[in-house]
């Protein structure tokens, strides 16, 4: 018996498993995800994730939230929706994370049940105890309780939470993310809508399951009935390797941060092969340079290609841009305009909102997209999530973004940097990005990144090319003013990732402490 929820014709969803349930009715022989070990039918997808439920209804409480120790694999998928068909709420941990930041994680949850597999049950014990720890292989022999499960989804709503996505934090605590099924909802409708995402697609997923981009891949592919391939992490550092996948599985999707796509770039993988299946390019992250977006579109001139823009905080995005084929983007891509149901506006220093041209604010952001706030932490939460100050007749939160925008004449949105990217230096106030971009145009260089010690005062610039130190710091002079041209450059093989696929800054920072 797999379609056990009968939803209700015409009442709005409040539960993101009934993307899965219509999916599992509609397309049940279909392949829903594939791994690199295996794949499994959205029949099988549902029924495993029914069993995981079943087994965790009477070892846990609703409303709670459950750990996932695993790497990405369908089974961890798997999890996750057991864990909602339980009631509760998961976070994946990261298994190469480092032990002290998985006990704080572990430490702000305030978890009882950790859901992990044989090959990483040894160190969940090491890690996790006293929780109680189940592995996935026992909890797929479990029969179906669908009685208890759907006595379960009755009692739920759209504002209870369906997961939990760290990010770092200012006190060296990491701060948990808490999104509700409504955000979830609300935005995963839009975002299909708006790109036409539907059964025909083959999204390559490339962000951890820890990361919010992998939100867009997992929840549109179950929303729209289209097929996932995990591509496995090893292979972002085996490109050759990563084009293959990619082509074999007839990928035509990606969602991707902009770091992943200009790693291709990086190594000439196009020139490789080129993935001709792809028919959309969806990036984020971070600023997408000209050169690498130029060189994708050289080798796939039919493909869409969307700038996307927002933090965790708001449920993946809130803007985008769809690339235009015939503009040449000299002045930077726009992360454009607001999704529907997204209030997206500029406040200055003074919370006074930014409508006209070329002034630089802080982008915030309100709607049924905001998170439930910093689990755990009320202090932080209400640093960022606050009232809307232009509006003083009733009650109405958003999210202070600490991003810089300024729009264009056309109402265009252009990132410009973090509040805690602009830096005083020499007298000056500067915007590292500025560098940055001004470093990216000069021919030779591929990328690269700025980062300020604060100790020190000193400036650093580190690129990937093959022009020579002297070389760039003459040709940076000719374009920045000499406060702006970093004391200090450093050429290198490549530069360092973090876990979410973005240039890891601290790494950066510390090789030069």
């Amino acid at each position: 018996m797999l379609d056990y929820v009968t939803t209700e014709r015409g009442r709005p969803m409040k539960n993101v498993l009934e993307y899965l349930e219509t999916s599992a009715g509609r397309y049940s022989d279909k392949i829903a995800v594939t791994d690199e070990k295996s794949s499994v039918t959205y029949a099988q997808l549902m029924e495993n994730s029914q069993k995981i439920g079943s087994f965790l209804c009477d070892k846990t409480d609703s409303g709670e939230p459950v750990i996932v120790f695993m790497e990405k694999s369908i089974e961890s998928l798997c999890s996750f929706f057991g864990t909602v068909y339980a009631g509760c709420f998961y976070t994946l941990i990261n298994p190469q994370l480092p032990d002290g930041r998985i006990t704080k994680m572990r430490e702000v949850l305030g978890s009882k049940t950790v859901l992990t597999d044989s090959s990483l049950y040894d160190k969940a014990k090491s890690l996790f105890y006293p929780l109680n720890i189940y592995k996935t292989e026992d909890m797929l022999n479990s029969p179906i309780d669908y009685d208890k499960l759907s006595e379960i989804r009755n009692r739920m709503t759209d504002s209870v939470p369906l997961y939990i996505n760290f990010t770092s934090g200012s006190s060296g605590v990491p701060k948990g993310v808490a999104v509700s099924h409504r955000s979830v909802i609300d935005f995963i409708d839009v975002f299909c809508d708006s790109f036409g995402i539907t059964e025909e697609e083959i999204i390559g997923n490339q962000a951890p399951f820890d990361f919010d981009v992998s939100v867009k891949d997992i929840y549109s592919t179950v929303k729209s009935g289209a097929s996932l391939v995990i591509i496995p992490k090893e292979y972002f550092s085996k490109p050759t390797d990563l084009m293959d996948y990619i082509i074999d599985n007839k990928v035509t999707t990606l969602i991707w941060a902009v770091s992943a796509l200009s790693l291709i770039n990086t190594f000439h993988i196009l020139d490789y092969k080129t993935p001709d299946l792809i028919k959309k390019v969806l990036f984020s992250g971070e600023v997408m340079p000209l050169k690498h977006l130029k060189d994708w579109q050289k080798h796939l001139p039919c493909t869409t290609f969307v700038n996307l823009y927002g933090p965790t905080e708001i449920t993946c995005n809130c803007t985008y841009h769809i690339i235009d084929h015939s503009a040449d983007y000299e002045n930077g891509i726009p992360i454009g305009k607001a999704f529907d149901n997204k209030k997206v506006m500029l406040l200055d220093a003074e919370n006074r909102e930014i409508t006209c041209p070329g002034v630089t604010g802080e982008i915030c952001v309100g709607g049924s997209g905001i998170a439930l706030g910093y689990y755990n932490d009320k202090e932080q939460t209400e640093k960022v999530f606050v009232q809307n100050p232009l509006n003083t007749v009733y009650f109405e939160r958003i999210y202070k973004t600490g991003d810089l925008a300024k729009y264009d004449e056309n109402g265009n949105l252009f990132f410009c940097g973090r509040k805690d990217f602009q830096i005083k230096y020499l007298g000056h106030r500067i915007e590292l990005e500025e560098i940055e971009k001004a470093i990216i145009k000069i021919e030779n260089i591929e990328t690269c990144c700025c980062v300020f010690d604060e100790n020190k005062k000193k400036l650093y610039a580190f690129y990937v090319g093959s022009i020579d130190k002297k070389e760039l710091h003459k040709r940076l002079k000719e374009v920045l003013p000499v406060y702006m041209v970093p004391g200090a450059l450093r050429q290198m093989d490549k530069l360092p990732l973090n876990k979410n696929g973005k240039t890891d800054r601290k790494a950066l920072l510390g090789d030069v402490l």
